[in-house]
């Protein structure tokens, strides 16, 4: 074998390199071998994807170029996921065990009115990250959105266990959830936009609406629940909320970095501006109401100001 052939042949795919590519480039470059040649049996499905992948009004000559800024790949996203669970636990361990006792009759109605109602649009958010990994145009991009999908059922599941917690101590809190997420007017702007963005098919708008929207404002709707969980004392609800907010802040930084390389195409800034300027008062009547249950609709203001800097990345 000449020197160095082998090398060539084993990362050719990676074009010309000096030094071999790292994990992250090995087991995430061209993962999706339909894109640009179709898939292999012609079936209905390739007519979707032709319709809201590849005809989307969102184009990027290569969208290989992307790269995830955090260069998360399986392996190290079940690394990362382990270390967060066993820090959480053990912070979890060291609190007052009785401390949900002392918990004020009003602060049990508020986790009763939304800390159990918001497993239901966190699964929308997780079915929502689901389907922008299933039509991105690039495996990159799918593997942050099904990461990001991933995040969502390790949400849901911690404030399961947490809502378990306060029903050992509190029986029947929380029992109408259901009831509330489908009839309390609090919860029906955001029962409302979940319902219309998991029907907007584009591989774009399905991006835009809930990176660049819906998400970031649900995000901040647990940051105020854990702001007011430790305010009223509740020190397990504020602990599991302050380590969730961990995943959100990745899924701001990939989500950026995508923008970043869609507006290198002018074309793409009108398209994203039009998007978020659909989804945005839509998101921020679902945020609104749910922190009006809160009690926290003083902060509105610094939470609009805070949620227009991210939705003019697409500006």
């Amino acid at each position: 074998m000449m020197p160095g052939r082998g090398k060539l042949e084993t990362y050719s795919l990676l074009g010309a390199r000096e030094a071999p590519p790292d994990e992250y480039e090995i087991v995430t470059t061209r993962l999706l071998y339909y894109v640009g040649r179709g898939f292999e049996i012609d079936l209905p499905i390739g007519a979707f994807y032709r319709a809201h992948q590849e005809g989307s009004p969102l184009q990027v000559a290569d969208w290989e170029r992307f790269e995830d800024p955090r260069r998360t790949t399986y392996a190290a996203y079940t690394r990362l996921e382990r270390a967060r669970e066993e820090s959480l636990d053990t912070a979890l361990a060291a609190l007052d065990p009785d401390a949900d006792a002392r918990l004020p009759v009003a602060w049990r109605a508020t986790l009763g009115r939304v800390l159990a109602p918001l497993r239901y649009p966190l699964h929308g958010l997780q079915m929502l990250a689901s389907y922008v990994g299933q039509m991105a145009p690039s495996g990159r991009i799918a593997l942050c959105g099904l990461f990001q999908a991933a995040d969502e059922i390790h949400r849901i599941e911690r404030l399961a266990m947490r809502l378990a917690e306060l029903q050992e101590r509190w029986p029947g809190l929380g029992a109408d959830a259901r009831r509330l997420w489908q009839e309390d007017p609090a919860w029906q702007p955001a029962r409302e936009v979940i319902e219309r963005l998991l029907v907007a098919y584009d591989f774009g708008e399905a991006f835009a609406g809930l990176q660049l929207c819906v998400r970031p404002l649900f995000d901040r709707v647990a940051t105020e629940l854990g702001a007011l969980a430790a305010m009223h004392g509740d020190v397990r609800t504020a602990a599991v909320l302050r380590a969730l907010g961990e995943d959100a802040a990745w899924h701001r930084e990939w989500s950026t970095a995508l923008v970043h390389l869609v507006v290198t195409v002018p074309e793409n800034r009108a398209v994203l501006a039009g998007w978020v300027g659909t989804w945005n008062p839509r998101a921020r009547l679902a945020a609104a109401g749910v922190l009006d249950a809160l009690g926290a609709s003083a902060r509105l203001p610094a939470i609009w100001a805070e949620h227009a800097r991210l939705g003019a990345l697409g500006a």
